[in-house]
């Protein structure tokens, strides 16, 4: 490339970061936005000079109340969206919250109106499907102790 040449266009894709809970059953903690018709797991997008794992224990403390030992991350997807462009969304393992954890969850922020645990086949229920095909390979990731890398949720 000469110095008058423009660089090609890359990619600025959204980042956000979730955090994957689960009770001594092994279902997974959901948590009910207010401003979405569906579930979520607890996180949210990255701010800009913050890492992926510094925002999802942003996001969990600011949602839920709790400080938390992030474990390893799970699962990365490259999930597009038509009404929000490249995105990419990583999932960490949470690990298991036990009932005094339970106990201290707040809303802090406001963002949140409802928690509970899911069970996995149940998750459909709840979430979108993509985002319900991403919980079930962090959760196949977290079965295998590998990371995974999905698209569209699923795993590739």
């Amino acid at each position: 490339m000469t110095p008058t040449q423009t660089p090609p266009p890359v990619a600025t894709p959204r980042v956000a970061a979730g955090a994957l809970f689960f009770d001594d059953e092994g279902r997974v903690l959901l948590v009910k936005p207010y401003y979405k018709d569906h579930w979520d797991i607890p996180g949210g997008y990255v701010e800009p000079g913050e890492s992926p794992r510094a925002a999802c224990i942003r996001e969990v403390r600011e949602e839920l109340g709790l400080t938390i030992d992030l474990g390893p991350m799970l699962v990365v997807d490259w999930a597009p969206a038509p009404n929000e462009g490249d995105k990419i969304l990583f999932v960490f393992d949470a690990r298991q919250l036990g009932n005094n954890d339970q106990r201290r969850i707040t809303f802090p922020d406001g963002e949140l109106i409802e928690w509970r645990f899911i069970a996995l086949e149940n998750v459909n229920e709840y979430a979108p499907a993509r985002l319900a095909r991403r919980i079930r390979s962090a959760v196949v990731a977290k079965q295998a102790a590998h990371a995974g890398y999905a698209e569209y949720g699923d795993l590739a």
